[in-house]
């Protein structure tokens, strides 16, 4: 197991053990100076402060704020959760999936601005998308409060370890969500009476927790690594389609759209980079309503869409379930590897309305649906449904090894967001008139998959034995 503690430096004398200290001396003394400036200088600096903020990142900033909306958007400048769970045990015996969507006018952590490494495809603004009240939910467990993600907290939590998600491209939706959250730029501003709140830096106006080194990317963009060299960090995207290996079939020379899985038989792309992690997040499931052919070592033994009479079609649901099982089955036997926390990110739903992805299918809402609106009978349920046995059986197997596994349920809370697509606001020239109603633009609702993560993580890694 990687050594998550760094090494101090060590004084090479005791003139700059002297030198040090007599700097640091210095820098407080020059933060305290600014702090005992005329009280008028330091009461304009914090109007100015908040006007500039103001301004920046109000959605609307001409609208009339009412004192309830001043209450809120005052919040931005208290200091964030110190703890990696907030309440402990509140978190520790609470269902974060069953909650709803309440209104919450701080709005993203970061901006399409703020965040470089944003992909063009989920840039929704970027591309057009003018209606910006969709960032102005929170998820709201019905029995808990869900700390919001504080990036400085989760650097900490995970120093010297290795991350990776696992999965398809909805994996590296929620890999750079996470990224432009860890990328996050911090305001610091005077609060009265005329303290000064120190959140990383001294006496600076704006501090950037940590800039990710971009540090590797193999030339089908598959695997994808940044590293928080601050940290000793890393944090990783591994690509695969079924998470088993899987290969197209090719006819006269062109590509099918006919798939043959082999569930006896791990994906290479990401189980050769196993060993290494610390923490992993599997998630996949869009790649499988599509036509397979399900093998194991003994044959074809069934199918998904493939209207032959000769070979039962056990729907999408088995296929993925198989799938999942190997996965996991996977980790749980592998010797080599010193994985602490496996979690599995459960469905994320699409949203076409009025057609399918080729048929006009488009997801234009502005807004989140209600409880009541969504249903709970659908196939994207059933599908979480199968995940959630599939990692419990798995967790049960797990505690014999000392492995932990836990699960980011968060296909309840996603039903409910139709409005977080990008929809047409995608810039794919050569797909136009169809939208992307499956991943999420980013910032969006997406983001709250990592409050979940720090919390869950969190949680089971405490139970590592």
């Amino acid at each position: 197991m990687l050594n998550g503690e760094i090494e101090k430096m060590k004084s090479s004398s005791s003139s700059s053990f002297f030198q040090d200290k007599t700097h640091n001396y210095n820098k407080k003394e020059r933060c305290l100076n600014m702090v005992m400036l005329p009280p008028f200088f330091l009461s304009s600096l914090l109007v100015t402060v908040i006007f500039i903020l103001f301004i920046l990142y109000s959605p609307n900033p001409l609208k009339a704020m009412s004192k309830l909306d001043l209450g809120q958007t005052l919040d931005l400048i208290k200091p964030p959760n110190t703890t990696f769970l907030g309440d402990h045990d509140e978190i520790l015996n609470c269902d974060l999936s069953k909650g709803h969507w309440i209104p919450d006018l701080q709005g993203s952590l970061y901006t399409n601005s703020s965040c470089t490494t944003i992909p063009t495809s989920k840039n929704c603004f970027h591309h057009g998308r003018k209606d910006r009240d969709f960032l102005n939910w929170r998820w709201k467990p019905d029995r808990c409060h869900l700390p919001r993600f504080d990036p400085k907290t989760f650097l900490e939590f995970v120093q010297g370890k290795k991350l990776a998600f696992i999965g398809d491209s909805v994996a590296r939706n929620h890999m750079e969500s996470l990224l432009c959250l860890l990328s996050k730029i911090y305001f610091q501003v005077f609060i009265a009476p005329f303290y000064l709140y120190r959140y990383q830096c001294a006496c600076f106006p704006i501090c950037i927790v940590e800039t990710p080194k971009d540090h590797y990317q193999d030339s089908e963009d598959r695997k994808r690594v940044w590293y928080f060299p601050g940290h000793d960090f890393t944090l990783m995207i591994l690509w695969t389609k079924f998470l088993v290996d899987g290969e197209e079939r090719v006819v006269n020379g062109s590509t099918s759209g006919i798939f043959d899985l082999h569930l006896d038989k791990i994906d290479k792309e990401w189980s050769r980079d196993l060993p290494a992690l610390d923490y992993v997040v599997i998630s996949d499931a869009h790649w499988f309503f599509r036509p397979i052919y399900l093998h194991d070592d003994t044959g074809v033994v069934g199918c998904v869409y493939c209207n032959n009479p000769n070979v039962t079609d056990f729907g999408v649901g088995f296929a993925l379930k198989m799938a999942f099982r190997s996965a996991l089955n996977h980790i749980n036997c592998c010797k080599k590897c010193k994985v602490r926390v496996t979690l599995i990110r459960t469905f994320s739903p699409a949203h076409f309305e009025n057609g399918s992805w080729n048929t006009g299918g488009r997801c234009n809402r502005t807004s989140p649906l209600s409880e009541g609106e969504i249903d709970l009978s659908s196939n994207e349920w059933e599908l979480r449904g199968l995940q959630m046995e599939e990692i419990e059986k798995a967790r049960i197997e797990g505690n014999k090894k000392g492995k932990r596994f836990g699960v980011l349920d968060v296909t309840r809370a996603m039903l409910m967001r139709p409005d977080g697509h990008p929809g047409e606001f995608w810039g794919n020239k050569w797909m136009k008139g169809y939208n992307d109603c499956v991943h999420w633009c980013l910032p969006g609702p997406i983001d709250v998959w990592n409050d979940f993560l720090m919390a869950i993580l969190g949680r089971e890694a405490a139970l590592v034995s």
